[in-house]
């Protein structure tokens, strides 16, 4: 019995590093891409091992150079963070409501809240900038963190794993004299770090990513995102491959950094967040 459970283990190991290895071929692809010159990018058969003599590490000068990288990255990062931090607080209010407090109508509430995350972006993305456009925040930053200052994905994460925070905690803070505030911000809020680490991560990721969305109200170019300059490798008669690849690399490194620092949460957020439904 202990030999098969030993074997079985030996073969999902192998099985997962299998996996993991397929998973990093397209990111490797990448980074070799980035360092070849654009006509051998797509050559065939193709090269998974790089030419160390014509190795173009200039390809990572030329994209800062080419475009306005720098501006790109600033501005991507001032829509990640700000969007990240402001969804954070009214994720984490509105789930703290949704689970602690009692109020008429919380449950239908929070049903009809939670339902909107099945209605696709294609099918309010119009009407949302017909708004926008009124209040005239179309091209700014203002419009595009706006839009994404709430979440009913990160409600519904956030309120899941409150869930499993014990309400005897809140009842005991209260008989001490605690408001709802005192209660949110020294009990239940400190309590919620892997819930929150998850949801920084999805947030983050999905805002310094997002293409429609910049491509649809920034028209600036000071004000548009790394993704958009990207694109700009894009003529109408080619591509840069080689530079794409370079800035995409480029690009990545930040949301590897936010994953490696939360990454100690992560995985216990996750679970914790389905533990009650």
């Amino acid at each position: 019995m202990k030999q098969n459970q030993k074997n079985r283990k030996i073969i999902l190991t192998i099985l997962l590093i299998a996996l993991s290895i397929f998973m990093l071929v397209p990111f490797y692809w990448m980074v070799i891409s980035s360092l070849k010159m654009n006509k051998d990018v797509f050559s065939i058969p193709m090269k998974w091992l790089p030419d160390m003599a014509n190795i173009q590490w200039n390809n990572y000068q030329i994209i800062w150079k080419k475009i306005p990288l720098l501006t790109f990255f600033l501005n991507t990062a001032k829509l990640a963070v700000i969007t990240t931090t402001i969804q954070l607080f009214t994720s984490c209010f509105a789930a703290y409501g949704f689970t602690k407090t009692k109020f008429v109508g919380k449950d239908l509430i929070f049903l009809m809240y939670v339902t909107t995350i099945a209605i696709p972006w294609q099918v309010y993305m119009v009407p949302q900038f017909i708004l926008v456009s009124k209040i005239g925040l179309n091209d700014s930053h203002l419009g595009l963190i706006l839009m994404q200052a709430f979440s009913a994905f990160g409600v519904f994460l956030i309120r899941q794993f409150y869930i499993s925070i014990p309400n005897e905690l809140c009842e005991a803070a209260r008989i001490d004299g605690l408001n709802e505030y005192g209660i949110f911000s020294k009990i239940v809020f400190p309590l919620g770090k892997p819930a929150m680490a998850t949801l920084v991560i999805f947030t983050f990721t999905n805002v310094w990513n997002d293409f429609m969305g910049p491509l649809i109200y920034l028209k600036t170019t000071e004000l548009k995102t790394i993704q958009l300059g990207i694109r700009t490798f894009i003529s109408q008669y080619g591509a840069d491959y080689a530079w794409i690849m370079a800035a995409s690399v480029c690009s990545l490194i930040p949301v590897v950094i936010v994953f490696l620092s939360c990454q100690k949460f992560f995985v216990e957020g996750v679970a914790a967040s389905g533990i009650k439904g």
